[in-house]
């Protein structure tokens, strides 16, 4: 049997995930007076995409860019932090916001101004004014955690959430797993309010090295627990019918495209857009892989690729600019590699790739307070679906769900708990994982589950009804076996189990969503619908799940103003 806690975990806010929006959230909430808890499967000093440091923030400071805040929201709706699936409104919120988590940043530590003075850079159209502030983020994840420390937050790390408890339409609870010792150990939750920060579906389809399954430009422990828990306490999901694809190296999988400072070129050193004319510059870089992140894949696919980052026409300066800006971006394993391997980017240009869906920016639809459509359950940070900011997004839609749960937490009490049915239901799944003695490992259903989502809900190539008639069923069998078979010999292995089905949920519904988008729009191809449907234009497709496991699909227009 499962170990369980006798002790249930009370707090005001459960703050699911230590990443940066988690951070935020505990910090503005704890300051605010409430009993806050942080639950971080791993440690929140090296956790999330932002684990390893950023070196970018997109953000609006009047004194640099002028009062005119409605021409910030368009220029930034032509950068990576926009773009057609971000409500406008909420994308105003963010940039009003920006300048203060900016200051917040700067007392915490972090520094903000590496060159003493704000220097903005990349990420921007010719042309546009530049928002994205360049800074130093390698010691951003250690202030962050003090500041919470500090605030009053209690972290619990090595501890994972498995289940948000609903009781009476509204957040009671949660389930978690204490995976710090070699036994794991069920640990009930009961709370008031709690915020999913749980960042990317990182693992969910193959990317380039499918035998090396965490060589990913993101963090490999974040693969969607957020959207399959929110999609599992009946919350509202927005956007993840539409896949989205990211770039950077091709096999040697890193982020951070935008710290590059080159051009993307054909093999013989000629762009293959308009956007960067003559000598690459620290300042504009090349928005390409920004406005067309599929680019190294379709150039594939037309007979003129494969594509490459050029930067043969740097300087020495500039050279040894880029290599502390990856140390601040968190990527400097990349020159490491390069210095090894006698590599020099004056000399040899990089081959880039596209890299498969991780469901970045498509998940929970919050509204201005970041609260969900669940009444106590906020979101934050790249699984949320209707607005992007990424670094920028998480903290400042944690900091504002920290200030609207501490508020929410005053109105409401404690509920019990103990006497949810889906309490049972999780100690007898965890059980049969923990109490097999053999079985499939983790690893068997989680690349078996890569491989039906990119044979039959696929991200990179055209989609059919037939095909997702056929993975859906897949997905079902997979999800039987894994409750069945699936075997763990200690914490790890176990927690590894239950990412795998929270995996599965969430690919459920990718292929429930993509089937009921009967267009092609984006990187949403299909074969047998291959006009696009002029009366979805600016319309979000919204999904949620009734407790007995029914989807629901509906289109919302998209907030223009």
């Amino acid at each position: 049997m499962i170990k369980v806690k006798n002790e249930i975990v009370q707090c005001d806010f459960l703050v699911v995930g230590g990443g940066m929006g988690g951070l935020e959230a505990a910090i503005a909430a704890a300051g605010a007076g409430a009993n806050v808890v942080i639950a971080e499967k791993h440690n929140t000093l090296r956790s999330g995409c932002g684990a390893n440091g950023n070196d970018h923030f997109v953000c609006y400071i009047p004194e640099r860019h002028g009062d005119d805040i409605e021409l910030a929201v368009r220029e930034v709706g032509n950068t990576l932090d926009g773009g057609p699936w971000v409500d406008v409104d909420m994308t105003r919120v963010l940039l009003r916001h920006t300048k203060e988590v900016v200051e917040r940043w700067e007392s915490y530590g972090i520094n903000m101004r590496p060159t003493g003075k704000y220097v903005f850079e990349g990420h921007s159209l010719p042309g546009q004014q530049l928002y994205h502030l360049k800074f130093d983020g390698k010691k951003q994840k250690s202030c962050l955690t003090k500041a919470a420390k500090d605030a009053g937050a209690h972290i619990m790390n090595h501890l994972l959430i498995n289940e948000i408890l609903v009781k009476d339409g509204r957040v009671a609870g949660a389930i978690g797993v204490d995976v710090s010792e070699e036994e794991p150990e069920m640990v009930l939750f009961q709370c008031k309010a709690a915020i999913l920060c749980a960042g990317l579906a990182m693992r969910l389809y193959p990317q380039q090295n499918p035998t090396y399954m965490f060589n990913i430009p993101g963090c490999p422990a974040d693969v969607g627990s957020g959207h399959a828990m929110a999609l599992r306490a009946g919350a509202k999901l927005v956007n993840i019918d539409i896949p989205n694809v990211h770039a950077g190296p091709k096999y040697f999988m890193r982020g951070g495209k935008g710290t590059w400072i080159g051009i993307s070129s054909t093999i013989d050193g000629k762009p293959v857009t308009p956007y960067v004319v003559g000598k690459p510059s620290r300042a504009t870089g090349d928005v390409t892989a920004d406005v067309w992140p599929s680019v190294y894949f379709d150039k594939m696919m037309d007979g003129s690729g494969p594509v490459f980052m050029n930067c043969t026409d740097l300087d020495n300066e500039d050279v040894e600019y880029m290599r502390w800006a990856f140390e601040s971006e968190g990527i400097s394993s990349i020159f490491d590699y390069f210095d090894q391997r006698g590599i020099d980017i004056r000399k040899d240009m990089i081959e880039f790739g596209a890299y498969n869906s991780d469901l970045n920016n498509t998940g929970v639809e919050i509204n201005e307070r970041a609260e969900s459509s669940l009444r106590g359950l906020y979101a934050a940070g790249n699984q949320v679906g209707n607005v992007r900011g990424n670094l920028a997004g998480a903290a400042v839609f944690g900091m504002i769900a920290g200030r609207s749960a501490a508020e929410y937490v005053k109105t409401v009490e404690h509920q019990e708990v103990s006497d949810l049915p889906v309490i049972a239901e999780k100690e007898k799944l965890f059980s049969a994982i923990w109490d097999r003695e053999e079985g499939a490992h983790w690893k068997e259903p989680a690349s078996t589950l890569q491989q039906i989502m990119n044979d039959y809900i696929p991200a990179m190539t055209p989609r059919t009804e037939n095909l997702f008639r056929v993975g859906i069923k897949y997905l079902n069998d997979l999800k039987k076996l894994c409750h069945e078979e699936m075997v763990a010999e200690n914490s790890h292995e176990f927690m590894r189990c239950l990412e795998v089905l929270d995996q599965i949920d969430i690919g459920e519904a990718v292929a429930v969503t993509g089937r009921h988008r009967k267009e092609s729009r984006g990187r949403h191809q299909r074969l047998d619908y291959k006009f696009t449907d002029l009366t979805l234009n600016n319309k979000f497709m919204r999904v949620h799940k009734d407790a007995d496991g029914t989807f629901h699909m509906e289109y919302r227009p998209r907030r223009m103003k």
